[in-house]
């Protein structure tokens, strides 16, 4: 039988670099209708676990060709579900491929089995996935087969860069953090929040992470915080705050198929633009160019009764740094992920044609942790309005 030969081994750069490339390819399916839009890892099979503080990518081999990968990371993070102080070590899935002709035979479930003994060699009490609702074949696998549990149903939001500017408010103070003020605040206010990695100083501090910008209203009660802003001065009564990494240096986005009403309106409104641009209609950008770069937003927080108005500005300061980025990060979409039911969400600026609208994340306690396994399996799930920490290094 063909499945005895095949071999689970850990991946070799110097000789499985092009084969795993070649897998990619031909892996490559469109998603959800309205999605179209793919990574590419720019000839590095391993770019999206690369920045983690663990990680691991296994493939299936038979005959010489490589026929499946799965990748798994590892870090420690805020989980409610876990008896040990809401602390918890997990390990993140992610990256299954099956050579379409050799599916249904199975080596994801293999593959899944061999990454969660590596997880489990390494005192992994919990680990997750994410994938897409639709994705029937991925659900029946880990949730109906491998006993993983829904968990959270984040949205991912993505909104394109204007050839043109926004205008901020003059009313709104945005400045950039220090990264031991960065820190500070956000181990004082999301350090309960799901997901929160504690290795979050190594986040901040990563060449990709731009920075961290809060914004404050300038007038009335909301005057700028004396001596600095958390660390060493006040807070205002409103404010938001959220941090941007420069995925693009990893990984880029490629151009699917392209729905029609996509293709008609990215026309549409760069002519607009161009024959009347007075009516300063926004336009998509050319996503023809393949591949194209993107910023992801990452941190979000928000406080007082004005702060959903700061959350905007935010992210339009966002959209304005990486169109002025001179070019050289081909930054053409700005991307984030948040709890879905969390309100957090109706003040992001998005694109509904180019974002997703409910991501799934199922999660699971490894065997020989029955301490974990039955508190996962007695609590009932977090509320799906708590807010979600998505880490940039698992974009």
């Amino acid at each position: 039988m063909a499945f005895e030969k095949i071999k689970i081994r850990s991946y070799d750069w110097e000789i499985d670099k092009v084969r795993v490339e070649d897998l990619e390819r031909g892996c490559e399916v469109g998603p959800a209708e309205h999605v179209f839009l793919f990574t590419d890892t720019m000839g590095d099979p391993i770019s999206r676990i690369r920045n983690s503080p663990m990680y691991n990518m296994l493939v299936a081999e038979l005959n010489d060709e490589i026929i499946g990968v799965i990748q798994g990371s590892i870090k420690v993070v805020t989980l409610h579900t876990s008896p040990k102080n809401h602390l918890a070590k997990v390990g993140y899935i992610l990256g299954l491929r099956v050579a379409p002709r050799h599916r249904r035979k199975g080596i994801a479930l293999s593959l899944v089995h061999h990454m969660e003994e590596w997880f489990i060699s390494h005192q992994v009490e919990y680990a997750y996935m994410a994938t897409e609702k639709d994705n029937q074949a991925s659900i029946n696998l880990f949730v109906n087969k491998l006993g993983y549990l829904e968990f959270r149903t984040p949205v991912i939001l993505v909104h394109p860069v204007y050839n043109r500017s926004f205008r901020l408010s003059s009313s709104v103070e945005i400045m950039k953090l220090k990264v031991d003020q960065a820190e500070f605040l956000y181990r004082k206010f999301m350090s309960s929040t799901e997901f929160f990695p504690h290795d979050i100083n190594r986040v901040l501090r990563n060449k990709l992470s731009l920075g961290t910008w809060v914004a404050y209203f300038r007038r009335g009660d909301h005057e700028s915080p004396s001596g600095g802003f958390g660390l060493d001065g006040g807070i205002p009564n409103s404010w938001a705050m959220m941090s941007v990494w420069r995925s693009t240096e990893v990984i880029k986005l490629r151009v699917g198929k392209p729905t029609l009403s996509c293709m008609f309106y990215a026309k549409s409104s760069r002519m607009l633009e161009s024959v009347l641009p007075c009516f300063r209609v926004p336009s998509l950008p050319d996503f023809s160019e393949n591949p194209f770069g993107f910023y992801f937003i990452y941190g979000f927080h928000r406080e007082g009764p004005s702060s959903g108005k700061l959350v905007r500005t935010l992210c339009r300061f966002v959209h304005n740094l990486a169109r002025e980025s001179d070019g050289k990060d081909e930054c053409k979409v700005i991307v984030t992920e948040v709890g879905g039911c969390d309100e957090l969400k109706l003040h992001i600026p998005h694109w509904k044609l180019l974002s997703c609208p409910e991501d799934l994340w199922c999660i699971k306690a490894l065997k020989f942790y029955e301490d974990a396994k039955t508190t996962l399996g007695n609590e009932a799930p977090p509320p799906k309005s708590n807010p979600l920490f998505v880490d940039p290094r698992e974009v």
